[in-house]
């Protein structure tokens, strides 16, 4: 490994540190800026890039030692408006990752199968076993974001009526909350990552969509009816940050105008969160290094 790991992770905390919420008592959205890229212009792009493949191959190395000590799982949640580039996010940052110590899960409309449980049901059942790293494309945090915008889908998760008044939103905060600190005491470290888009800035990606035609398959009508309800999305959005941002599931607030700059600060959030597990590989005992020995003599022993 010639990767100066140490130096890496110090960079990595300072560099996602600004971007980190974990007490959102006091937490306002117009205080991060979309566009924000810490400084870096147009010109530190190949830098960025260059810094981005370094991380992803610092990445693929915690990975595999959170899998062969076998004691933490990771749970990476990821929470953004259409064409905020989540997808985009996982696939580059997660790009050396061994698909075998890995799994990622998007949550889309509920089916019926998935209303007729409680609305954590569905995300309990993709949790990652220990030594594994798990992906959460949307989750149950869609409860308080676009059920909350659009309380009708409420009438679909049938439940009983009394359960229905103006505190069920504080009670999901309550209950996610909790489910997280639980998460936490068994030894699942969460993380949780809110790509931060303009409203500008996703009117121009949903028109690249629509003249290009590789790209129509990625637009959809509901898309562009969500916008209009930018400024309720903006609000639910806020207060679910400040109502669950916690030491032990924090929210990551990432620019996301640039796709290159987010995508570094993932990387950058996902190598400290990794590295301060303080993961690393079992130690072997003196009956095992025998083995091994017995079986290096047995193998050059071979005619």
């Amino acid at each position: 490994m010639t990767l100066n790991l140490k130096s890496l992770v110090k960079r990595a905390r300072r560099f996602s540190l600004p971007y980190k919420v974990t007490d959102g008592k006091k937490f306002r959205l117009k205080d991060f800026d979309p566009g924000d890229t810490a400084r870096l212009s147009d010109e530190d792009k190949p830098r960025a890039k260059e810094a981005l493949r370094t991380g992803v191959e610092c990445l693929a190395h915690l990975q595999d030692m959170l899998y062969a000590q076998d004691k933490w799982a990771v749970l990476l949640i990821f929470q953004a408006m259409d064409a905020a580039g989540k997808d985009g996010a996982i696939k580059h940052v997660m790009s050396g990752i061994n698909p075998q110590g890995c799994q990622v899960a998007p949550f889309k409309t509920p089916s019926p199968e998935e209303l007729d449980h409680d609305y954590l049901w569905r995300c309990q059942r993709h949790l990652p076993q220990r030594g594994n790293i798990g992906i959460f494309n949307r989750s149950y945090y869609e409860e308080v974001l676009v059920v909350r915008v659009h309380p009708e889908l409420l009438q679909k998760q049938k439940l009983p009526p009394q359960f229905i008044t103006k505190k069920i939103w504080n009670q999901r905060f309550k209950d996610i909350r909790s489910f997280e600190r639980y998460l936490s005491r068994n030894g699942v470290m969460i993380r949780k990552f809110f790509l931060h888009l303009s409203k500008d800035e996703q009117k121009k990606r949903f028109l690249q969509r629509l003249d290009n035609s590789e790209k129509n398959w990625k637009f959809s009508v509901a898309d562009a009816v969500e916008r209009g309800f930018w400024k309720d999305y903006m609000a639910a959005y806020e207060e679910m940050i400040r109502e669950t941002a916690t030491p032990e599931a924090p929210w990551y607030v990432v620019p996301a105008d640039n796709k290159w700059f987010s995508r570094l600060i993932v990387a950058a959030a996902v190598i400290d969160a990794i590295a301060s597990l303080k993961v690393a590989y079992p130690e072997v005992g003196k009956s095992k290094l025998a083995e091994l020995a017995r079986a290096r003599k047995a193998l050059l022993g071979e005619s």
